[in-house]
C-alpha cells in the first residue's frame, strides 16, 4: 500500500476517533476489521498516528490553537478539518515528515473530503505551525 492511501486510512481512523468518544482501542480494533487492513506495516503505521497524536494531544491542540484567528476556537473547526490538520502536525513535528508532504498530502485530503474552504483554512494553519516550530530549518528570529 502507498503512503497516500496509508495517510487517507490513517486520516478516516484520526476522524472516528474525534467523532466516536468512546475506547479508542475498541474504535481502532473496529476501524481495522471494518476496512479489512491485514498488513503488519498499515497496522503499525494507524497505531503510531493514533497513539502518538494521543500522547501528544495538549501540544497539538496549543499548536492549533496558537495558529488560529482571534475569533477561532478548536471547538468552531469541523471534525474532518480539525483531523487533518492533527495528522498533518503529528508526522511533521513529531515523524519530522517534510513539512511540503504532510501539507500538500492534507491539502488534497481536504479536497476530496471536506468543504471548498477547507483546503486554504488548514493550508493556512500548518504553514503557521512550520513558522512556530521553525520546521523549514531557517532561523526564526521572532
Amino acid at each position: 500500500m502507498q503512503r497516500s492511501a496509508m495517510r487517507e486510512l490513517a486520516f478516516k481512523l484520526v476522524y472516528e476517533l474525534e467523532v466516536q468518544k468512546e475506547s479508542e482501542e475498541d474504535q481502532f480494533e473496529i476501524f481495522v476489521e471494518n476496512n479489512e487492513i491485514a498488513d503488519e506495516k498499515v497496522i503499525n503505521y494507524l497505531k503510531d498516528i493514533k497513539e502518538g497524536i494521543n500522547q501528544n494531544k495538549e501540544e497539538i491542540n496549543s499548536l492549533i490553537t496558537n495558529n488560529l484567528k482571534d475569533n477561532w476556537s478548536l471547538n468552531r473547526i469541523s471534525k474532518i478539518n480539525l483531523s487533518l490538520i492533527k495528522l498533518a502536525i503529528y508526522e511533521m513535528v513529531y515523524k519530522e515528515l517534510p513539512y511540503k508532504v504532510a501539507i500538500n498530502e492534507v491539502v488534497e485530503l481536504a479536497k476530496k473530503y471536506a468543504d471548498e474552504s477547507a483546503p486554504v483554512f488548514i493550508n493556512g494553519i500548518l504553514a503557521s505551525v512550520v513558522k512556530e516550530k521553525n520546521l523549514n530549518g531557517e532561523i526564526n528570529e521572532n
